[in-house]
């Protein structure tokens, strides 16, 4: 007996260690535990899933003590509810915020040092990375980098949504001192568009803004030159919507020199149709017609081809024709930004057209792209997903979507689907618990990556702060931290954030994308921030594709220029400001019942359903 209670001893013993780690925080604030590591609490060993080798799931990196949390089951399989039901600590959420802040901040801190004034990081060597000069055939580099210090840029509205005023300002002034757009670079449009032109239009709306709700954000002797800089840069885009026959423009432009000589024909539906959002704040701002009505007759263009029999798009069209070149029409890379600008540009300007289209939009992709059970959360048969398919019949063309697609519970959010959002959401999700990434395109029959890379994306991320603001529920703050904590195991590097090369093999390429900053940091953080002014000054905020924030005011619904622009000559109507809470603010939407807000937002057997069909079970 004496060997049991001394065991029972130790077992005590270690239980009041925990609980005295979890109250020391709380107890003693100023007290500096572990500094070095990214988390409060180590990193457990994991062993591998039997059968699965090197593809076993992550799971949950981020020990939790019993004091804090109790038990924690195995990810995957069993213990849905005990996993993740329940309140979620407010001193965890907290140090996930500054975990979030902390991972920006290295982030960001890591560009400015190793990288400045170049385009992008290279993580892993610790240095700039600008356009490929020697090889201009280089889109995925050349397409993106413009030399014109895209990350700082970017990253302008995160600093200030995360209340750094002082890094803001001095940010700012950087951009406005050092950043001409005066460059024989050939970038793409829509590239150029919503990572440059809209953070400098959020970033100027930052500054006037005359309340100031994210501190003070303010730049002394502040002579609008964002908006100077930005309606330069929207000047020199223009090129690329002239002498095309459709109106659709073409893909890339030189900065210097407009459209090169034997410039590609052919462009995707999401490049030329997402540029009404931004182009339409900068004519706004300006009184000036000319960004949107370009921008809007692009996206009518394309909204005009689209097919008899389905009204479905394809992915990629002749500008000069206007016959399509791709036939697959998706929610994935080439076509998604198309449908949510639709939705946002009616929730910003309050153009009724914009949301007959998109309502329009939204019947076709659920008559003819969605499959499996009707309902997410009751029924029988396979779970929701949205698949590709051929834009004129409806058949299915391929068996893999690609991470870009994990957007759109966020955007069935925005209008009120909340219920299909669960679904597709938990669907992604899953495929994360697996490999600790998002594979780029992934394989639903084969249940593997087909394209295994991950460049940080943020939109698994996007989706679950927009669904947690809509539920409430905390099931999207461990989805978060799960998030998070496979950033900083897998992908954090010498100097920053590296894209995985391979999801299954967690080697690294040696590139941050800006958007990591700007979306993807910026997503968590407010995912984990809960008194962030996002949340409570009684602004009302959307977010562009590229995750920059923008004030959704009458402003932007008032143009002097309803007459010219194209189609609109009967369509007087508009959205007042009061009208757009129920489209843009999730958390109006009724369809989950405050009873289920501490239950699983899928039922438990509906999402070992999901975890099987990826191989996680």
């Amino acid at each position: 007996m004496q060997w049991r209670s001394l065991l029972l001893g130790l077992l005590l013993l270690r239980l009041g260690l925990h609980a005295l780690l979890a109250l020391l925080p709380a107890l003693a604030p100023g007290l500096c535990v572990r500094r070095r590591l990214p988390f409060p609490f180590p990193f457990p060993p994991r062993a591998p899933a039997p059968g699965r080798g090197s593809e076993a799931p992550p799971g949950r990196a981020l020990w939790v003590p019993a004091a804090l949390w109790g038990s924690r089951p195995r990810p995957g399989g069993e213990g849905y509810e005990a996993r993740y039901s329940g309140a979620f600590p407010p001193q965890l959420r907290a140090r996930l915020r500054d975990a979030a802040r902390g991972m920006f901040a290295f982030g960001y801190d890591s560009y400015m040092r190793h990288a400045f004034p170049s385009d992008e990081l290279d993580p892993l060597h610790c240095c700039g990375r600008g356009p490929d000069r020697d090889d201009p055939t280089n889109l995925n580099i050349n397409d993106v980098l413009g030399n014109y210090s895209l990350t700082l840029i970017d990253a302008l509205d995160t600093l200030a949504v995360m209340g750094n005023s002082s890094e803001f300002q001095k940010a700012v002034k950087l951009v406005i001192d050092t950043v001409s757009f005066d460059k024989d670079s050939t970038v793409q449009v829509f590239e150029a568009t919503i990572r440059v032109l809209g953070s400098l239009l959020s970033a100027h709306i930052i500054i006037t803004d005359t309340k100031q709700p994210f501190g003070d954000m303010t730049i002394k002797d502040y002579d609008n030159e964002l908006l100077h800089m930005a309606h330069d840069l929207a000047v020199r885009l223009l090129p690329a919507f002239e002498n095309t026959k459709t109106g659709i423009p073409y893909p890339r432009v030189n900065l210097k020199k407009g459209v090169p000589p034997n410039s590609n024909n052919e462009t995707c539906t999401a490049g030329a149709g997402s540029l009404l959002v931004e182009f339409g704040i900068l004519s706004r701002l300006l009184g000036d017609s000319t960004f949107e009505w370009v921008a809007r007759r692009a996206v009518k263009a394309l909204w005009s081809l689209r097919s008899n029999n389905t009204g479905l798009l394809g992915n990629v069209v002749n500008i000069q024709t206007g016959h399509w070149v791709g036939k697959q029409s998706g929610l994935g890379a080439g076509s998604d930004s198309f449908y949510e600008y639709l939705l946002k540009s009616y929730i910003l300007f309050g153009e009724q057209e914009d949301l007959e289209m998109f309502n329009d939009a939204y019947r076709n992709i659920q008559n003819h792209l969605r499959r499996g059970r009707e309902a997410c959360n009751e029924g029988e048969g396979d779970p929701p997903l949205y698949v590709n398919v051929n834009m004129f019949t409806g058949q299915l063309m391929n068996t893999w979507i690609d991470s870009l697609q994990a957007f759109f519970p966020g955007l069935q959010v925005l209008i009120g689907d909340v219920e299909d959002a669960i679904c597709l959401h938990a669907f992604y999700y899953a495929i994360w618990k697996r490999y600790g990434a998002l594979p780029e395109r992934y394989n639903w029959q084969l249940q593997a990556p087909d394209v295994p890379f991950y460049p940080l994306r943020p939109e698994l991320v996007e989706s679950t702060y927009l669904l947690y603001q809509a539920t409430k529920n905390p099931f999207y703050l461990h989805v978060g931290m799960d998030i998070l904590q496979s950033l900083e195991k897998y992908t954090k590097a010498k100097c920053g954030y590296a894209t995985l090369h391979h999801v299954v093999e967690k080697t690294k390429e040696d590139r941050m994308e800006s958007f990591f900053l700007s979306e993807t940091c910026k997503y968590l953080y407010l995912l984990f921030d809960e008194d962030n002014p996002v949340h409570k000054s009684g602004n009302k905020y959307m977010f562009t594709t590229e995750g920059h924030i923008v004030s959704v005011d009458e402003r932007f619904r008032n143009s002097l220029w309803q007459d010219i622009l194209p189609g609109e000559e009967d369509r007087a109507e508009k959205v007042k400001p009061n009208e757009l809470k129920a489209v843009n603010f999730s958390s109006n939407c009724n369809r989950v019942p405050d009873e289920r807000r501490y239950l699983l937002p899928l039922k438990s057997n509906y999402m070992r359903q999901i975890d099987r069909m990826v191989g996680l079970i």
